[in-house]
């Protein structure tokens, strides 16, 4: 390796990983302003949180690798253009091309790796993440009881507070209601009320406990025995029991609290969670479902017609005749000869057609468009590939042409190039998983947009353009100034 090749990538790596970092820290920061509301007053522990950022971050990279490649990319050259050693290499005789050879190599590396990413670990990073992103939105919120108001959320009881210490564990003038958990309606069998008392969670945080003081449990008791009222009624009767006591601790499970892993196979038919093969295999399978079902509409939709002639009033049913439209097996007899019958049996035959077509329509589109998300999501393995080279070819020229390095002008450049690559992709995804454009069309429009402006900073920095130099557009305005003015002159 020359000391050139040395000098380019040692100014690479450091904003690279930099920038890297910076960026994933970014999509970390947006994703819990998405879920924060999720995260808060649920027992979720800190490893449960730090395995979800962590999914997450892995997540990122290959969203995050393009912008990063950019960027380091631009403040490199920017830096070598500032600094003049850039114009110290090609009065060498250096020219541009072997000054981007090392990157260009480490840029196709990247792409490579962005593939294999894509393709291996974004899907098992997506089943995990959002596994257990589900299982942390379907937590409960930890045991917060309201002054005042009824707490429900503890599977058999309902527990209600007049008011409660500010340290959050002494509580007075409770009413707890124990409800039956057997299956069986049978209403609030039993009533334990309290002056005062305490709760809290045992070490395990397993189970809660109450230590009531100075009150009364009422229970009711159905006796097995029937007793009549009289014109044939009878219900059971019910006893009635009060036990006074000074302390009482009441210990009820937390089990519905706390997270719950859900079995993640249940999450494996989204498109995120596919290989490139898998996606192919699914995407095969679902266009050979719905050419076959629309092949099929036409030979099950004939049990929806039959061809009747009416004339005079009279209505009588005839055989139609074989031809290439119509076939004489549609033709059936009619089952009255009554006009207004015959005109309510064709108006619910209509309809019959009307509802079976429907019906096929929507099921047909859903194939389609099923067919379409799993289709655009294998392309989209090449295309982000592909998008870290691009946004090289964008970076490295730029940052030659405009020769301003650090984080100033080089981040507002590179933050409009990805806006502009995110944009592309997202309205080519929406027109291709709408069928409107052809899936090779929306998948690839970002790039095909892309890949011709990084070609022309290229050229444009071979030739040393000055394309962001103010003062070639100040010459050339006073240029147009001095041409106009002498015309006017003669």
């Amino acid at each position: 390796m020359k000391k050139i090749d040395k000098l380019v990538l040692k100014s690479f790596f450091g904003p690279f990983f930099l920038t890297l970092a910076i960026v994933i820290f970014i999509f970390m920061m947006r994703l819990l302003m998405l879920y924060i509301e999720e995260f808060v007053s649920k027992d979720i522990g800190f490893v449960t949180i730090a395995r979800l950022l962590y999914f997450f971050a892995v997540l990122t990279i290959p969203t995050a690798l393009p912008l990063a490649v950019l960027l380091s990319s631009l403040m490199t050259f920017g830096n070598l253009g500032e600094y003049f050693e850039l114009t110290a290499m090609k009065s060498a005789g250096i020219s541009l091309t072997r000054v981007l050879r090392p990157l260009i190599l480490l840029a196709v590396g990247f792409a490579f790796f962005s593939f294999w990413f894509n393709n291996h670990v974004s899907p098992w990073a997506n089943l995990k993440a959002f596994s257990l992103l589900y299982d942390v939105k379907s937590a409960k919120a930890t045991l917060n009881l309201k002054e005042g108001i009824f707490y429900n959320d503890l599977p058999g009881y309902s527990i209600k507070v007049d008011s409660k210490d500010k340290d959050g564990v002494g509580l007075n003038g409770l009413v707890i209601y124990k409800h039956s958990t057997s299956g069986v309606e049978t209403g609030n069998r039993e009533i334990i009320l309290a002056k005062s008392g305490k709760m809290y969670t045992d070490p395990s945080r397993s189970y809660l406990v109450f230590e009531l003081n100075d009150g009364n449990d009422y229970q009711e008791y159905s006796d097995n025995r029937s007793a009549s009222f009289g014109a044939g009624v009878s219900a059971k009767p019910s006893q009635f029991m009060r036990n006074a006591f000074k302390h009482y601790k009441l210990v009820i499970s937390m089990e519905s609290f706390g997270l719950h892993r859900t079995d993640e196979q249940q999450f494996e038919y989204h498109p995120y969670m596919k290989t490139l093969s898998e996606l192919t295999t699914i995407t095969d399978s679902l266009q050979r479902d719905a050419k076959r079902a629309s092949l099929s509409v036409a030979s099950s939709s004939r049990n929806y017609y039959t061809y009747q002639f009416r004339s005079d009033e009279v209505v009588k049913s005839k055989r139609v005749k074989d031809g290439p439209w119509v076939d004489s097996l549609l033709a059936r007899p009619l089952r009255t000869s009554n006009p207004i019958e015959v005109d309510q049996q064709a108006q619910t035959q209509a309809q019959n057609m009307l509802s079976y077509a429907q019906s096929n329509i929507t099921y047909l589109a859903e194939k389609e468009k099923s067919s379409y998300q799993y289709d655009l999501e294998s392309h989209h393995k090449f295309t982000q590939a592909i998008s870290v080279f691009i946004m090289f070819l964008i970076g490295a020229p730029l940052g030659a042409i405009i020769r301003k390095g650090g984080f100033g002008l080089p981040v507002l450049v590179s933050i409009i190039f990805f806006i502009v690559l995110y944009v592309l992709t997202l309205l080519g995804d929406k027109f291709a998983k709408d069928g409107a454009w052809p899936v090779p069309m929306g998948a690839w429009l970002a790039n095909a947009v892309l890949l011709p402006v990084g070609l022309y900073l290229l050229r444009q920095a071979r030739l040393d353009s000055r394309v962001f130099d103010k003062d070639a557009y100040l010459i050339a305005w006073n240029r147009l100034k001095g041409k106009v003015s002498s015309r006017f002159k003669v």
